[in-house]
């Protein structure tokens, strides 16, 4: 029986024309207010020329490289409201206002869950998204298999990878689970660089309208049959898998 798809990360990417990474920096992000003073690293930040990576204990992590700023948060069980990285990447884009923006596109990863008694998440993807041929008798071992989807939408296209996965829970327990990672790629035609800005921000504001979106296609497209009954979601802590 397969659980309540959710959202497990968010992540914003800015893509830029060109920009020096090692502008960003702890001190950079506590000193100019786009980062509350009061927020602890992780670990030690990572900076080089090619890149440079900040992260915090509460979860959310930036990274720039020469052509792109990444924002990200895990947001899993959190209150709308206690999502902070929206706000954080706006704080960013309206300071460090020198680089030329290109564009945004809001990235999320969720997980639905597999009860382990029932069919495994390899199961699902065989049985109910591709069609069965001889394509799977090949090798030494059981093929495995992930689905790219594309959807076009009023005013974006979603990219919609579709892979196993495995939960790991805190005592060390698994539970197979169907990955969900979806790529929402906002158009911005505006070429004037301050009206490109603005219209960035306004992508950047309804990252939770995306949220909403992904969570409809997968509740209501992939698991709304018989066979697939919808529970409520896990309240345990989830590890979100590591993915290439």
């Amino acid at each position: 029986m397969i659980q309540n798809f959710q959202v497990q990360e968010l992540l914003i990417a800015i893509a830029v024309q060109q920009q020096n990474p090692s502008i960003l920096t702890a001190d950079f992000l506590k000193y100019t207010g786009i980062v509350p003073s009061d927020w602890e690293l992780a670990r030690p930040p990572v900076v080089s020329n090619t890149a440079a990576q900040v992260v915090y204990q509460n979860g959310v992590s930036i990274v720039a490289e020469v052509n792109r700023v990444i924002f990200a948060e895990a947001i899993a069980n959190k209150e709308v409201n206690d999502v902070q990285v929206g706000a954080i990447t706006n704080k960013y884009i309206q300071t460090v206002k020198q680089v030329n923006y290109q564009g945004v596109g809001i990235n999320l990863r969720g997980l639905a869950p597999y009860e382990p008694k029932n069919l495994s998440a390899r199961n699902y993807t065989f049985s109910k998204l591709l069609q069965a041929g001889a394509w799977q008798d090949f090798g030494s071992a059981p093929v495995e298999a992930s689905v790219r989807l594309v959807y076009t939408l009023d005013e974006t296209r979603l990219y919609l990878d579709i892979n196993e996965a495995q939960l790991q829970y805190p005592d060390q327990t698994t539970k197979p689970a169907v990955l969900f990672s979806a790529n929402f790629s906002h158009v911005i035609n505006q070429e004037e660089p301050t009206a490109r800005l603005v219209a960035i921000g306004a992508v950047i504001d309804k990252w939770q309208t995306d949220v909403e979106t992904l969570k409809e296609l997968v509740n209501s497209k992939f698991f709304n049959s018989e066979g697939y009954p919808i529970n409520t979601a896990s309240t345990d802590t989830i590890l979100f898998p590591s993915v290439s």
